[in-house]
Formats: C-alpha cells, sequence, structure tokens
C-alpha cells in the first residue's frame, strides 16, 4: 500500500469544526482556495481576551494575527513583540515549517488555535517577567538572512 501525500483536510472540515468549537466567530471561505477565521481566545482564566484573525491560503500556508488588542503591550524598555515574524502586524511564529511541525493535515482546532493561546499565554508571562519561556525556533529576520546568505 503507498503512503499519501499531504492529504489536505478539506477547508469545509476546517469549517464546519471551527463552528462547532468557536459558535461565535466569524468565517469566511473562498470554496478550497482559502478561509479566515476570526475568534475570541482567553488563554487561562485570568488572562485577558484576544481577538485573533487566521488566515489559510492555498499552497501559502497559515497565518496568524492578533486583531484586538490593536497594539499588544511591549515589555517595558522593548521595542519588539518576541516570537513574532511582524511586531506592526502582530503576526505571530507558532511553528517552524521547515521541521512540519504543521501541515495541511491537521485541524486548526487541534493544532494552530491551541498554538496560538499558548504563545498568548507565554505572551502575558513575558510581560511581567520580560523573558520569553515560550521556546521555539525563528527563522531568521530578512537582514540576518541576507547577511547568512553573503557569508
Amino acid at each position: 500500500m503507498q503512503k499519501r501525500k499531504n492529504k489536505r483536510v478539506s477547508l469545509i472540515i476546517q469549517e464546519g469544526k471551527l463552528k462547532s468549537v468557536y459558535a461565535n466567530s466569524k468565517i469566511s471561505r473562498n470554496r478550497e482556495n482559502s478561509l479566515k477565521w476570526v475568534g475570541v481566545i482567553k488563554p487561562t482564566p485570568l488572562s485577558q481576551e484576544y481577538e485573533v484573525k487566521l488566515v489559510y491560503r492555498i499552497n501559502k500556508g497559515v497565518d496568524v494575527y492578533i486583531t484586538n488588542p490593536k497594539e499588544l503591550m511591549l515589555y517595558n524598555g522593548k521595542k519588539e513583540l518576541p516570537h513574532v515574524y511582524s511586531t506592526k502586524k502582530q503576526k505571530l511564529c507558532l511553528y517552524f515549517p521547515k521541521y512540519r511541525e504543521w501541515t495541511v493535515e491537521q485541524l486548526y482546532t487541534d493544532s494552530i488555535i491551541p498554538w496560538t493561546s499558548e504563545w498568548l499565554m507565554h505572551y502575558e508571562l513575558w510581560l511581567i517577567t520580560g523573558f520569553w519561556n515560550g521556546g521555539g525556533k525563528h527563522p531568521p529576520k530578512n537582514k540576518e538572512k541576507d547577511k547568512t546568505e553573503k557569508e
């Protein structure tokens, strides 16, 4: 028997699961090409609520943004959020694509959204301590990438 490669979960299945778990969220789907989900996450009982936007585009992967609050607070003296692709856009770094930690075979409700909640919990701890306990590997920023490619 031959193993199937990247059996993507249909976006209609993703949409149904998102609706069943997050009934008050907003979802828009363009057939099997893209899906956008906007919902509220509260990482711990003592946490504030965060509005999160998940965007999937076929062959582009999943991007996750914190949309409310519009500007996440920064730890005293810091100019950037930890472990993000963009502080300005509040685009989170949740997995390292090269390691295939997330694939199109996974439900967002079992992977990306819990990872977002975990990121938010570590963010709240970072606000208190100034230390990022969330771990993870982060690809180099463009300047760093350009530098390593020249060497």
